[in-house]
């Protein structure tokens, strides 16, 4: 990034239990919840884009651990808005956020690109009379104006758009997750025992909209499939596809090692084979992690345009002309029932 803008970037930080708490509605209403890793990755390419003010907002109670991460992250200002547990309602989280834009009138707002923040999104850009764009790839400054990037037509062209912000009409952008990882900027993996001083709190309390009280959550259901990392934010992937024949144990065995998260093209969802929150594609999730392995994955397009975040891919696929080895890495003709017992034993073999 060669040129910084001056003016303030905000930040929508989500909270998650600790691995060994439950989770749940109330995860971000206790003192032990910290960021996540995707938001903690935008707080740290929030300081690459501006000499400003990096202003995280939290919607949830604020720890001293969890500031001081934020802190370590890129945040040099904290805004906490206590919700009682109504943070996961997009149109409620997009109420505090046009809040706190019109407290802090930054440069632009940044959320993280899933389905939640695709909603909130748009919701706070109709509100603020700006503009909203979602599962944003790239993020730069040129020329004293932010610029953004985004992936169109299944990933076979990118576009890029100038952003502008006049007062309270900040522009909100939906970064996808991995998007400033891959620019080599990251927050995610902080070194956990070396930290700032936790960042003092400031209390937001937004008005909430009639229109957005008027729908509650009323109960959430963690898929079997999500037993491993969080497949949107998982820095390793393993992809089962037709070819895996529903062996989805065999997808499980490469995973587990790797402390993978487990997707799946459309075809094996709609087989039945595994929880349709696994797909990736048009259809499911775009993903962004530094490895993606898919097993039995022919590459159709409504797969692969799921996976243009991804840093290297490798393919083991039985059809040497299948259109996923156009975009690998590395690929492996062959069985994958033969090959992935064989990578399995000699990840074993390289930890003994």
């Amino acid at each position: 990034m060669t040129d910084m803008l001056t003016d303030p970037i905000l930040v929508l930080v989500d909270l998650e239990a600790p691995a060994d708490a439950p989770g749940g509605l109330g995860a971000a209403q206790t003192t032990d919840a910290r960021p996540t890793g995707p938001a903690l990755d935008l707080l740290a390419g929030a300081r690459h884009l501006t000499s400003g003010e990096v202003v995280a907002l939290v919607l949830g109670t604020v720890g001293a651990d969890a500031s001081a991460l934020l802190a370590a992250a890129g945040a040099t200002r904290l805004l906490a808005a206590e919700l009682e547990g109504a943070q996961a309602l997009a149109g409620v989280a997009a109420d505090a956020l046009v809040a706190a834009v019109r407290r802090v009138r930054p440069a632009a707002a940044l959320v993280v690109s899933d389905y939640r923040g695709k909603e909130l999104a748009g919701r706070a850009a109709v509100v603020l009379g700006s503009a909203a764009t979602c599962d944003v790839a790239e993020v730069e400054v040129r020329d004293g104006a932010l610029h953004a990037s985004r992936l169109v037509l299944s990933g076979s062209w990118s576009t890029t758009m100038r952003l502008t912000s006049s007062g309270e009409a900040a522009p909100v952008l939906a970064v996808r997750p991995g998007a400033f990882a891959a620019a080599g900027i990251e927050g995610g993996d902080l070194d956990r025992e070396v930290r700032p001083e936790p960042l003092a709190v400031e209390v937001l309390d937004p008005a909430i909209s009639p229109q957005s009280l008027s729908v509650r959550l009323v109960s959430r259901e963690q898929a079997s499939v999500a037993s491993g990392p969080d497949l949107a934010q998982a820095r390793t992937v393993v992809v089962g596809g037709r070819g895996v024949d529903g062996d989805f144990d065999l997808v499980h065995s490469l995973a587990d090692p790797l402390g993978a998260a487990v997707g799946a093209t459309r075809v094996a969802c709609d087989e039945g084979w595994i929880e349709s929150s696994a797909q990736i594609g048009q259809t499911g999730l775009s993903i962004a992690p530094r490895l993606y392995i898919g097993l039995g994955v022919s590459g159709a397009v409504h797969h692969t345009s799921g996976i243009q975040g991804a840093g290297t891919i490798v393919a083991v696929c039985d059809d040497s002309e299948a259109p996923i080895f156009e975009m690998a890495d590395y690929g492996v003709v062959g069985d994958v029932r033969e090959v992935v017992p064989q990578l399995v034993e000699e990840l074993a073999r390289l930890r003994d």
